[in-house]
């Protein structure tokens, strides 16, 4: 079940809302943005709406909704599904017009939410990626930009092919920056670790709140340079991402790890926090 907001009107399925002559199609001008809704709850809705207007700003787009509106419309869409539907919300901006560089006056903007159970936090295997981030120079880097994902799909698809879920990804200094599509945290004696954001990947919405919840429940945090053999040598280690929220990395290349007892306090305060935070939809 989806239910895709465009030009004005509600759309059931998949409605065809560009073409071969959009800028988008052929020159990747897209930008979006992933909230949840699960449980009767939408967190951070508020947070992922502005976070879609500042990637389209940096794209070059001129955003056609501000972040209430677009909080609005979600909550509106979100009405339409059975309560408690565990759900995507994605927002786009798009250029329809222009070239290599995209025309702003022509930004399109949609809102599709459809149907996406989350994920069981049974855990998830990863090996090394074959590629890093790019430098924040070269690319969108600090955007939620389709035009990034790309570039790790193909060794995501050969590591999933070898039998691994996702991939652990450099930084271009060959320090670890993330997960495939999911930020990375890492448990020593302890004291939770994660890679220092340095906009060489992005500093997911989900990441700043676990942290901030860990922060407040007297659990250490500490953003640092962190490099592959400090993974290799923690105790347990997890990712945060809207898609899965938050699931226990159990296998790194031949090493097993245990779904440890700081993966689920984290877990429990993100879902702690999601219904104290909830929305009336």
């Amino acid at each position: 079940m989806s239910w895709t907001f465009f030009q004005g009107n509600w759309h059931e399925g998949n409605p065809k809302i560009i073409g071969p002559r959009s800028q988008a199609m052929w020159l990747a001008s897209t930008v979006f943005d992933g909230a949840r809704a699960f449980e009767n709850t939408t967190p951070d809705i508020a947070a992922h709406a502005a976070r879609c207007v500042r990637s389209a700003q940096a794209m070059g787009l001129e955003p056609t909704k501000t972040s209430e509106e677009i909080q609005e419309l979600a909550i509106k869409a979100v009405a339409k599904f059975p309560k408690n539907s565990e759900l995507y919300i994605r927002p786009m901006f798009w250029a329809e017009k222009g070239g290599a560089v995209p025309d702003p006056e022509s930004t399109e903007f949609a809102l599709c939410v459809y149907e996406d159970p989350l994920p069981p936090a049974n855990g998830f295997s990863a090996t090394l990626s074959s590629i890093r981030r790019p430098l924040p120079d070269t690319m969108l880097t600090g955007a939620k930009a389709a035009c990034l994902y790309p570039a790790i799909s193909r060794p995501l698809a050969e590591a999933r092919h070898a039998g691994f879920d996702s991939l652990v990804v450099l930084d271009p200094w060959n320090n670890l920056a993330e997960f495939a599509t999911s930020n990375l945290f890492l448990v020593r004696d302890g004291t939770v670790f994660t890679p220092k954001a340095n906009e060489s990947y992005l500093n997911g919405i989900t990441r700043q709140r676990i942290i901030k919840l860990m922060i407040e429940d007297a659990i250490p945090v500490i953003e640092t340079i962190l490099n592959f053999q400090d993974l290799e040598q923690a105790d347990e280690a997890f990712s945060s991402g809207n898609h899965g929220k938050i699931q226990p990395l159990t296998r790194l290349n031949n090493k097993k790890y245990p779904i440890g007892k700081i993966f689920r306090r984290a877990r429990q305060l993100y879902w702690d926090f999601a219904h104290n935070k909830r929305q009336s939809l």
